[in-house]
């Protein structure tokens, strides 16, 4: 009984894992470089940087910075403002077309946080770590690219969890990391088992978030289509304002309403994260967990009254959560460094199961046909 149910999860394996791997290859290859996106950035592009100024120098009014990015956006409207969280000293204005326009295709202005001053518009679309992080999360294929590599990373975890039940009868019967020296196959099935089970926390981890960011997009449609609703059902039938109060106004507002956060960006009206009629000022906490957690104080646009905050939806909350968890940004290069070494021991992982699989099935083509030639008769 105990092989059957074996046998079972072999072939769950075995399957699960084949139809997977090559997408999780492409996962880790592009994983690898986003893991260190911020450094990479630095070190292929250079940027104007912010003025070099005194520690305790105050931060520049809102209305200066938006009138400074926009100055130099002309044709385009305010989709975001954002404060970087590795530049400190930069805020980001993302600009679109349209307030309707896909914010994915926005660009972004760089503009000095302490004195207002613009530094650049850099093209981010054309770098490197832009192309990786479109071929980690959609494979240039929009929404069905995500839901489709969501799948694979179902398939991933199901790999990993029937790997875990094949492994533990073996574990019973040989110590721990041994590699026999049996012969090349067995000697490459050990060893895929062993950094199987010393990566298989990390992956399951990696697994499981990487699965649900590729839920995002239905995550805020979600989120759109009830919370957001429920807090700006009393504008409904508003129209975007053809003149904005001052942004400075109500992030000051967001912060009155709560002073234990930060703001981490401001939705303006019409974009798709804020009703028509509002500023949505997002506040984040100031611990390594709470940094990651969002909270958003709807402000008029016209009046610069706060009408609603509420704290985000539990499905939110796990989403923002688990994205930097999946890259490893939450402990600095330390962690980054430990999350890259866990990367390239998964490839190997991928990489000698998809060896085994052929090999394996090399040898049973080529038995029968061994077994066929020895029953010729000799010339």
């Amino acid at each position: 009984m105990q092989t059957r149910t074996l046998r079972r999860w072999s072939w769950v394996h075995k399957w699960t894992s084949l139809i997977c791997t090559l997408f999780l290859l492409l996962m880790c290859i592009t994983g690898l470089p986003l893991i260190f996106h911020h450094e990479l950035d630095e070190l292929l592009h250079v940027g104007v940087e912010p003025a070099n100024l005194p520690d305790g120098t105050p931060p520049a009014n809102l209305d200066k910075v938006l009138a400074s990015a926009m100055g130099h956006a002309v044709g385009k409207v305010p989709h975001f403002l954002v404060w970087e969280r590795d530049e400190p000293d930069v805020v980001l204005v993302s600009v679109g077309p349209t307030i309707e326009s896909d914010p994915s295709k926005n660009h972004f202005v760089r503009v000095d946080a302490r004195t207002a001053a613009f530094l650049d518009m850099p093209d981010f679309i054309g770098r490197f770590t832009y192309i990786m992080f479109r071929l980690h999360t959609d494979m240039y294929a929009g929404l069905p690219g995500k839901l489709f590599l969501g799948l694979m990373g179902l398939l991933f975890v199901v790999a990993i969890v029937s790997g875990i039940v094949l492994y533990g009868p073996w574990m019973r019967k040989h110590d721990f990391g041994t590699v026999r020296n049996l012969g090349r196959l067995v000697r490459w099935l050990d060893l895929h088992n062993l950094i199987g089970v010393v990566t298989i926390v990390w992956a399951l981890v990696v697994g499981f978030t990487g699965v649900i960011n590729t839920w995002a997009d239905l995550v805020i449609k979600i989120w759109q289509f009830g919370q957001l609703s429920e807090m700006t059902a009393a504008y409904k039938d508003s129209s975007v304002p053809t003149k904005l109060g001052s942004i400075q106004a109500a992030v000051d507002r967001a912060r009155k309403e709560m002073p234990d956060m930060t703001p981490s960006f401001v939705a303006f009206p019409g974009s798709i994260l804020s009703g028509k009629q509002h500023y949505a000022v997002f506040m984040r906490g100031d611990t390594p967990l709470t940094s990651r957690t969002l909270r958003p104080a709807l402000i008029d646009a016209t009046t610069g009254e706060l009408t609603d905050s509420r704290d985000l939806p539990w499905y939110v909350t796990t989403l923002l959560v688990s994205q930097p968890l999946h890259f490893g940004d939450y402990g600095g290069m330390p962690l980054k460094i430990v999350w890259a070494l866990l990367d390239i021991l998964t490839m190997i992982v991928l990489a000698t199961g998809l060896y085994l699989w052929y090999a394996r099935r090399r040898s049973r083509v080529r038995e029968p046909i061994s077994q066929l030639q020895a029953t010729q008769p000799a010339e």
